[in-house]
């Protein structure tokens, strides 16, 4: 009994070992087991830049959009016009209508004839033969002045004055003063810079402006005795320039009919309004009797005919 359970065991150790044998010769004869496929390689990203990176390369460009960027530092970044890097990216330099775009002075050709430094956008400066360009965005009624109302100025270009952007001239850098401390702003009180010849000024203007060209008036002034001397020049000379007033708007009709029949004319008996009574070399008016004394005149020589 011993013996066959012994031979049994013997008997189930061979046919495992053929079975182990067979599997072996089997696998050998299909070929080595094939290596499972590798994952396919994942894209990198390109990393997304930020302004902190450019300024590590680009030094001025950020730089000058922090001293003058205007809305190019306070509404976009670097990427919303710089969009992208190479070598990835290869045109990097937008266009301006790439965001500006509704107006008219947007299809100008050439924005960097003006606009040099787009970093800098509002630092303008053009040739002196510029006007077009400026009309597209100044047209609230300055060129207008200038064409309706002429004057040497209508023949100039804007940028013969304003030759870099918002800046406005010196009227003395190219007038000469009419007295020596005079400023910009004292001529401004007249005058226009795009209607200089349409005179006008307010009844607040000092009677020493009006003396820088009217000498002669204004030391008569000053001399008198009379009540005129208190005035000032636009108390009577009012709003416009060269309007001579009439005696009769602050005096009325202080002397009869009969009176201003024979002397029709104030300037008879009291000379000028600037120096009253003041007759050259004494001289007393004309006579009630003959108020046309003053005045002679040559009747025509006639010509005598000749003799045959």
């Amino acid at each position: 009994m011993k013996k066959c359970s012994m031979s049994k065991r013997v008997w189930i150790a061979l046919l495992a070992g053929l079975t182990l044998l067979s599997v072996q010769t089997m696998a050998g004869a299909a070929g080595p087991a094939a290596a499972p496929a590798p994952n396919p390689p994942v894209a990198a990203s390109a990393p997304k830049l930020l302004t902190a990176d450019c300024a590590k390369c680009h030094s001025k460009a950020p730089a000058d959009i922090a001293a003058a960027g205007s809305k190019h530092k306070t509404e976009i970044s670097c990427q919303d016009c710089h969009n992208g890097h190479p070598p990835t990216t290869r045109k990097i330099i937008p266009l301006c209508s790439q965001c500006h775009e509704g107006k008219p002075h947007y299809k100008l050709d050439a924005c960097q004839g003006c606009h040099s430094n787009p970093h800098t956008p509002l630092k303008i400066t053009f040739g002196n033969k510029v006007t077009d360009a400026c009309i597209t965005c100044h047209a609230t009624g300055q060129i207008d002045k200038l064409r309706d109302n002429k004057s040497k100025h209508s023949a100039l270009y804007c940028s013969t004055c304003h030759d870099v952007h918002g800046k406005i001239p010196n009227c003395t850098q190219c007038h000469k003063a009419h007295f020596a401390e005079q400023t910009t702003a004292d001529c401004k009180k007249c005058h226009q810079a795009h209607m200089p010849k349409n005179v006008t000024y307010s009844d607040k203007l000092p009677s020493k402006d009006c003396a820088a060209c009217h000498k002669k008036a204004y030391d008569q002034l000053t001399a008198s005795t009379f009540k005129h001397k208190t005035l000032t020049c636009v108390a009577c000379h009012q709003a416009k320039h060269k309007m001579i007033p009439q005696c009769q708007s602050c005096h009325g009709t202080p002397h009869p009919a009969a009176m201003l029949s024979k002397f029709p004319k104030c300037g008879f008996c009291h000379s000028i309004a600037h120096d009253l009574n003041g007759f050259k070399d004494g001289a007393a008016p004309a006579s009630a009797a003959s108020p046309a004394a003053a005045v002679t005149t040559t009747a025509p020589v006639k010509k005598q005919p000749k003799k045959k």
